[in-house]
């Protein structure tokens, strides 16, 4: 189900710059399960176990990123499941071996990668 307002509707309104860009406002409500399963998801983020266990699902998602990135860690090269697996642990090694390395470098880890554009905002700030 869609709600559809009216441009004639919205023209004339003093908030329509807070409410949409477009000449009209579109709504797409969710069904009741889908909205109280939407807000049990947000309840369960606020809270700091959620935060804690968001922590360590980063961490692993920049080492899969990196093993993607640098040595291509979505293509297998071989056929047959002995040698795929040899492949990922040879890449894993890879990465520990790489990791232990900056670290003895005295590398510091990255931090969270921003958007050219908030590079721009806090230079402007």
């Amino acid at each position: 189900m869609r709600i559809r307002f009216s441009s004639a509707d919205c023209k004339p309104c003093a908030l329509k710059e807070n409410c949409t860009r477009s000449p009209r406002r579109l709504l797409t409500p969710r069904r009741r399960e889908e909205h109280a399963a939407l807000e049990a998801a947000r309840a369960r983020e606020a809270d700091e176990t959620f935060a804690e266990q968001y922590r360590w699902r980063a961490g692993i998602e920049g080492t899969l990123s990196l093993g993607v990135r640098a040595l291509h860690l979505r293509r297998a090269r071989y056929l047959g499941l002995t040698k795929v697996h040899l492949q990922h642990v040879l890449t894993a090694a890879a990465l520990n071996i790489g990791r232990i390395a900056d670290w003895l470098a005295g590398e510091t880890v990255a931090s969270t990668r921003r958007s050219p554009f908030a590079r721009l905002i806090s230079q402007a700030a």
